[in-house]
């Protein structure tokens, strides 16, 4: 590559690009090591655009970027990906030379990559940031790079009167944001380090969070704006085609349907971990002392960074998330996420065992953070309730989560220290009229940790109610945790979890009766031939030890919700008289609750609920073309394609015939439809699961099925009446016109005295 000094900017750029098609992974990433180094800001501007298209990839999807959210470990490009990427790399030493001489460039956010996969690069370089910029000992580390005067000076100040653009989709871009510092502040050496931490928190806030307005969030809440969105999704249900886009705006729309990943999730997580890890860093002596002016920056920032630049945010992001992720078993990586911001004292650094700080409780000093908090707690805390009573708590993936969130919250001292906030809340409003006019800052209304600070605000009714207004708005209706309405949601979550424990104890025993009736015989078709039968809400990894801990952790998850709730022995007691006679097994054996369609039964929404708490079930059985059932094991499987080609052949060329012969009303249509109606004309007429006309009709023809004979049972049983011929000295021939006229004896035995006999 040429010098510097002879290669013009734009000649710069076009090699890059021709060596980046051309030359190996490694070699590539060198050269842009020595391009960084060798050149001035003002050359390294033009072509600092198609690097970042080179390393996450293009907003139109042409290129693909080095793939960091599928880059491993175990890859041989990985080490190289770090080394560039690293908090002191390359790439960073660009970002400071382009910040030193103040370029900005316009990112739209919506483009902006949202997450990961566990484990992979993106993931690993998320946690060596955070780490970096963010650290839990010591301070941030000065700048590797330097500009002409020594160090890198952070953005120029903001003037007061220009307000942050609004966070959510409504801004275009994120670099427009600047951050801002008072001048007193960043003639402070320390100051001039923290402001790339509260850069890099923005720049993440924004990447994970950013398709979450407050205020967009605040107007879904009005019960006029919920009304417009059920009729509207009613008459879109009922439309045979939909128009491709809803009516409203485009933030509306965009809040409503989009959806997060999984992927996505984890990583706020980690972000969320990370912050309390940060937060309680602060030393014993830092935490109790009151904020002073001699508080270093990075101290300062300790202490507010949760409240003021991800609790908003975040509440937005996990109210959207308990609305709208679907009601599987993937929930569980919101549900962590959740939990891991509400127990903050998790992350504060000391080594303690689970089982005893689950006995010790949450110590009072976060009361505090509780207060301020006190939505996250208790608003999604009935999201999960409207969640949970509508999935199949059988699962054991969901009884875990049941379990997770009681434990939590059955922590000693928090219920009360819930309680307390909300009782603060619930204080007269007069007490709030002489601080009307005090506001809290925040980062998306020109608020920064290092403004001047604001006064100590001492008064939890005023700090709970500041805390509620401002997430929910001033015509919000709380309610509450511990009031009536909820603890009537709860009681019922108990009966729910009641049911769900029984059907748990029904597939247990039923596992545990089949396991004891299919022994080394059930290799020959003696064991329980009927493999179709489940009961309802078992998926197929529910049986043995699944169901085991389900039945664990919905009985831990009773007695932790007795404890939250303060419910005793008797009133649990009297709750479970309450379910009655219902919860039988015969009444579990009845239909849901089902109305007639044109092509069967259909599940009215009281059957669904019937079905996913195990109330009822339908009893599950192969309802195809009985000869294309699955080959058991006790079925020969060359035996079972061999006779049923060669019955295809007879009912295809006899069909007719067979038809006619079993429509008959004498004694020879009897006997023909022993022999050849399906098995589903002679069933005791039982409603079973719900099935189409066509397909029972087409079922009940009659054919001929020799599947029997390819039965291990049915061979060991001619091999022994073979073997039994032998010793009478019959051959072959002659023993098999014994079996064939004892069989044909056998049907007309019952033709003649099968009534008869059932009748008796």
């Amino acid at each position: 590559m040429a010098a510097p000094a002879l290669q013009q900017p734009s000649f710069l750029l076009a090699n890059l690009k021709v060596d980046s098609t051309t030359k190996p992974f490694l070699q590539r990433c060198q050269e842009l090591v020595k391009v960084i180094d060798d050149y001035p800001a003002k050359e390294l501007h033009l072509i600092f655009p198609w690097l970042v298209e080179s390393v996450f990839g293009s907003l139109d999807g042409v290129i693909m970027g080095w793939n960091l959210q599928f880059l491993q470990a175990r890859s041989n490009e990985y080490n190289i990906v770090m080394d560039f990427l690293d908090p002191s790399g390359p790439m960073m030493k660009l970002v400071y030379k382009l910040q030193a001489e103040e370029y900005k460039y316009e990112i739209p956010v919506s483009f902006l990559p949202p997450g990961a996969h566990l484990d992979n690069a993106y993931f690993v370089l998320v946690d060596t940031y955070l780490k970096y910029f963010l650290p839990t000992e010591g301070s941030v580390p000065p700048s590797p790079f330097a500009d002409n005067r020594g160090s890198v000076s952070p953005p120029a100040p903001r003037a007061p009167s220009v307000p942050f653009a609004g966070y959510g989709i409504h801004s275009t871009s994120l670099l427009k944001r600047h951050i801002s510092h008072q001048p007193s502040v960043t003639a402070d050496p320390a100051a001039q380090e923290i402001w790339r931490s509260e850069a890099l928190l923005q720049v993440f806030v924004e990447i994970w969070l950013h398709h979450y307005s407050l205020e967009m969030y605040q107007k879904l809440q009005s019960p006029q704006v919920k009304l417009a969105l059920l009729h509207y999704r009613l008459s879109m249900s009922s439309m045979p085609c939909q128009p491709l886009t809803p009516p409203g705006s485009g933030t509306l729309d965009t809040y409503q349907t989009f959806t997060p990943t999984e992927e996505h999730v984890l990583v706020v997580r980690l972000l969320v971990k990370h912050l309390h890890a940060f937060s309680c860093s602060l030393k014993p002596e830092q935490v109790c002392s009151s904020p002073s002016a001699h508080s270093s920056p990075l101290e300062e920032f300790k202490r507010v960074v949760v409240q003021r630049f991800v609790q908003q945010k975040l509440y937005v992001f996990l109210q959207h998330c308990f609305g709208h992720w679907p009601l599987d078993a993937s929930f569980r990586a919101v549900l962590e996420t959740w939990l891991s911001y509400i127990q903050p004292w998790r992350y504060t650094g000391e080594n303690t065992n689970p089982q005893t700080d689950q006995n010790k409780g949450v110590p009072e000093k976060w009361g505090l953070f509780v207060q301020e908090n006190l939505l996250m707690y208790t608003k999604l805390f009935q999201g999960f309730l409207n969640r949970v009573v509508r999935i199949d708590l059988v699962n054991v993936k969901n009884a875990l989560m049941v379990f997770r969130v009681a434990k939590v919250f059955a922590q000693p001292n928090l219920s009360e220290m819930i309680q307390k906030g909300e009782q603060l809340f619930l204080e007269p409003e007069h007490v709030l009229h002489h601080r009307q006019h005090r506001v809290f800052l925040t980062p998306s209304h020109g608020g920064s940790f290092l403004s001047a600070r604001q006064s100590v605000v001492t008064d939890g009714v005023f700090r709970v109610k500041s805390h509620v207004y401002g997430l929910e708005g001033q015509d919000c209706q709380y309610k509450q945790m511990f009031g009536t309405e909820l603890r009537g949601a709860v009681l019922k979550l108990i009966q729910i979890i009641a049911q769900a424990r029984q059907t748990a104890k029904r597939i247990s025993d039923h596992s545990a009766e089949v396991a004891a009736n299919n022994s080394f015989m059930s290799w020959f078709g003696m064991g329980s031939p009927d493999l179709n039968y489940t009961f309802n809400g078992g998926e197929v990894d529910d049986t043995g030890e699944c169901v085991k801990k389900t039945h664990e952790f919905l009985e831990r998850s009773l007695d932790y919700l007795c404890q939250i709730f303060r419910l005793n022995a008797g009133q649990l007691s009297q709750l479970m008289a309450t379910l009655g006679s219902g919860q039988d097994d015969g009444n579990s054996r009845q239909l849901p609750d089902c109305v007639q369609g044109e092509n069967g039964l259909i599940l009215t929404d009281l059957g669904r609920m019937q079905i996913i708490n195990g109330l009822r079930r339908f009893e599950i059985e192969y309802q195809g073309d009985p000869e294309l059932q699955p080959i058991r094991s006790y079925e020969n499987a060359v035996l079972v394609r061999l006779f049923f080609k060669i019955s295809s052949l007879v009912n295809e060329r006899f069909g007719g015939h067979m038809e006619v012969l079993c429509s008959r009303q004498d004694f020879l249509g009897r006997l023909g439809r022993h022999y050849l109606a399906s098995p589903e004309v002679m069933a005791d007429g039982r409603q079973r699961s719900p099935e189409t006309r066509r397909t029972a009709e087409r079922n009940r023809r009659p054919r001929l099925s020799l599947r029997t004979l390819a039965s291990y049972r049915t061979l060991l049983m001619l091999l022994f009446l073979y073997l039994f011929g032998v010793l009478f000295s019959f051959g072959p021939i002659s023993s098999t016109l014994l079996i064939l006229t004892g069989g044909f004896l056998y049907g007309l035995f019952i033709t003649l005295f099968g009534d008869k006999l059932k009748s008796q």
